[in-house]
């Protein structure tokens, strides 16, 4: 199946992970043209590089259909795609059913681990009620388990 890359971002720090009650950080999300994947580790230069050992989030997908969907449904046509801090935003796919599976994209191979939850910051981040929007649909959790470099642009996504 084709999919397309439409972004790829990397993250030096965490804006929302252990901020309960004290706000949220600015650390940015760097959208890149391609990024490196290592096995076991994560994306070189993310937050969660090395986070720890089979670590289920090394990299997290978001369907570009659903930010679509925030944007429209919730009147924001400004929307940044960062705004979710999801590292590759994919169009072509559904996430969930990658879920407890083994897939391809270019010469990177991932194991889907889970749903990458929405968390109560999506209302801070985007607009209230997003959160709620986003069940079930916020994006998926992997593992890389072969090393390799996506790139923007279109690919194809193969199952293993």
């Amino acid at each position: 199946m084709q999919v397309e890359l439409q972004h790829l971002f990397v993250s030096p720090g965490h804006d929302f992970k252990g901020r309960h009650g004290k706000g949220r950080l600015d650390h940015g999300m760097i959208d890149c043209d391609e990024v490196e994947c290592v096995a076991g580790s994560g994306i070189r230069g993310d937050r969660y590089f090395d986070h720890k050992e089979d670590f289920k989030g090394q990299i997290t997908f978001f369907a570009a259909e659903v930010f679509e969907e925030v944007k429209r449904g919730f009147d924001l046509p400004d929307l940044d795609p960062g705004a979710f801090r999801r590292n590759v935003i994919i169009s072509g796919v559904q996430l969930n059913d990658l879920i407890g599976k083994r897939f391809r994209i270019g010469d990177v191979e991932f194991e889907g681990s889970e749903e990458a939850a929405p968390c109560y910051w999506m209302d801070e981040a985007c607009a209230p009620g997003v959160e709620e929007f986003l069940r079930g649909k916020g994006g998926l959790r992997c593992r890389i388990r072969t090393g390799g470099t996506l790139t923007r642009g279109g690919e194809s996504l193969a199952m293993v």
